[in-house]
């Protein structure tokens, strides 16, 4: 040093820890740029949406609605259930799907499409529509509405119930608004859609008590859409058509990459 004079060993202590810690936060950083170009890194939940709402027109109508359904265990009392595909609603926008009120909960979110099928049980007694709406929002509206959705039990509300697939010529040909006795609507928040289904007899007979799937397949619950198993099938049925749509738009996925 200049005049004789020694460095104190405090100052050299604390050069030699910047020159590490700046060593590090380098390090760091092409680490994290070697880790973000990484092609087997989960996507983003901006790029899930962008997928799921480019791709779902492309998933084969039987991926969607596959023609035959199982529930194990998801009648009542545990039993088994078989659903058939009775119809399938051509896509179209979501005028037809939802009452006025139902329509306005929605909007925040948008309607890119709406697809819809019905299905009627083994013994050809009881029909549900089930239908998938394809929205145009991204994450953060998605969890706004689901948390709305749950906050305010919107889904449980009998003025918010879905409207009905009914199909000339089939099991569902009487199924109006009248005849709905059980319903559930899930929103999604890692994929743009609104799962739902209504259920209801196929005799055509009018439901005074409905009562969301929720509802209706608690334990005790004695009201006609319980007894009946109408909220089981509700239930089931959305269940069922969520996780293949879910599968459905992975092999899309994995198809494109």
């Amino acid at each position: 040093a200049p005049g004789g004079r020694r460095r104190a060993p405090s100052r050299t202590a604390t050069a030699a820890a910047c020159l590490v810690l700046g060593l590090g936060l380098l390090g760091g950083a092409a680490a994290g740029s070697w880790l973000g170009d990484d092609p087997d890194a989960p996507p983003s939940t901006a790029d899930t949406y962008a997928h799921a709402r480019a791709a779902w027109h492309s998933v084969p109508v039987d991926d969607f609605f596959p023609r035959t359904l199982r529930g194990k265990g998801e009648g009542p009392g545990g039993a088994d259930r078989v659903w058939t595909r009775i119809a399938v609603a051509p896509d179209s926008s979501c005028g037809g799907g939802f009452d006025p009120l139902l329509t306005k909960a929605l909007a925040p979110v948008g309607c890119e499409r709406l697809v819809r099928a019905t299905y009627t049980d083994a013994t050809s007694t009881s029909v549900t529509t089930v239908g998938i709406l394809i929205t145009t929002s991204g994450p953060t509206a998605m969890r706004a509405l689901h948390q709305r959705f749950v906050t305010e039990k919107l889904d449980e509300r009998t003025d918010l119930m879905p409207r009905p697939y009914a199909a000339e010529g089939t099991a569902a040909a009487g199924f109006g608004d009248d005849q709905r006795a059980s319903w559930r609507i899930r929103i999604l928040t890692d994929t743009p859609a609104v799962v739902y289904t209504v259920s209801g007899f196929a005799d055509g007979r009018k439901v005074t008590d409905p009562q969301s799937a929720g509802e209706a397949t608690q334990r005790g619950a004695t009201s006609a859409p319980a007894q009946s198993g109408l909220g089981n099938d509700a239930r089931g049925i959305a269940d069922a058509i969520e996780a293949g749509f879910r599968r459905a738009l992975s092999a899309v996925g994995e198809a494109a990459s």
